[in-house]
């Protein structure tokens, strides 16, 4: 017996029916998808575990939620699924062609898109790809219109499939000192945006004084405000901002609650060309149901 043939195996479709279950939040939904009954599907995961010897869900009323184990194989059942699909694809489906257009802040399309654009386009090179960058509010009313057939947007809470939790952090100059004045100088995004909306709560809350020195809709014009020591701000966690350091919890600006990051495909135009920038998109971003 080869070496190979003793290691434990990650079917497609077993990778699938657990995406499934993890981003419909139960067995019973992820059934429904895969077209088994509960029960299969149940066993399923079972065996998955065993033969992982790890849990990888813990059951709770009539739902699921991941270990830490779970959320590990998640995020490469996700690639792998992404690869096995690509793999098909490329050898099998006709070349797509047409206008895919996407809807992004401008945070999240720098951050996440470059990557998931240039997987999608080795994989379809007659497809064309309009990004739109705007705040939030303003993408949801093109994507309601069906001006947008692919949106990525921040939302309240994470809350569902296609969504997850979005930590946030507080930026300053890196030799500045903004954040010891009083009131404190902000730098925010304009009226709709759930960053300013979770920033101005969690001040009022803290009780700390400020004034809205600067807005702006895009990053860039946020970046420059504090990049010129003018005034703090906050941003998506993770954000690499030459020229800005994160402030630590022990400078004394309350902690911002997280939003939501959301995934969304239009049904209005819901066609093969849509659907594989979705899924690109939605491997780049690591979903899973909060």
């Amino acid at each position: 017996m080869s070496y190979t043939s003793t290691l434990t195996q990650l079917p497609p479709d077993v990778l699938r029916t657990f995406i499934y279950a993890v981003e419909t939040g139960s067995f019973t939904n992820a059934a429904e998808l895969v077209h088994r009954t509960q029960s299969a599907v149940s066993m399923q995961m079972k065996r998955l575990e065993s033969d992982l010897e790890k849990p990888l869900f813990v059951r709770q009323g009539r739902g699921v939620r991941l270990t830490t184990d779970g959320e590990t194989l998640y995020r490469y059942a996700l690639r792998l699924t992404t690869l096995h699909d690509e793999a098909l694809a490329a050898l099998t489906q006709p070349q797509l062609s047409g206008v895919v257009r996407l809807g992004a802040p401008e945070d999240y399309a720098a951050q996440y898109v470059p990557s998931a654009l240039q997987r999608f386009a080795t994989l379809h090179p007659r497809i064309t790809v309009d990004v739109y960058c705007d705040v939030s509010e303003n993408l949801s009313r093109q994507f309601q219109d069906g001006e947008l057939d692919v949106m990525i947007t921040t939302e309240s809470r994470a809350d569902g499939p296609f969504c997850r939790q979005q930590d946030l952090m507080w930026i300053v100059e890196e030799h500045g000192t903004a954040m010891e004045q009083s009131p404190l100088p902000l730098a925010l995004f304009h009226e709709g945006c759930h960053y300013r909306r979770n920033t101005l709560t969690a001040l009022e809350e803290a009780g700390i004084s400020y004034r809205i020195a600067y807005g702006s809709p895009s990053l860039a014009g946020i970046l420059a405000i504090v990049r010129a020591g003018l005034a703090v701000a906050v941003v998506a966690h993770g954000t690499a901002i030459p020229g800005c350091r994160r402030l630590t919890k022990n400078e004394g600006l309350p902690f911002i609650p997280p939003v939501g990051i959301a995934l969304r495909l239009n049904q209005r135009n819901n066609t093969p060309a849509t659907r594989s920038l979705h899924r690109f998109i939605d491997a780049e971003l690591e979903m899973t149901t909060v």
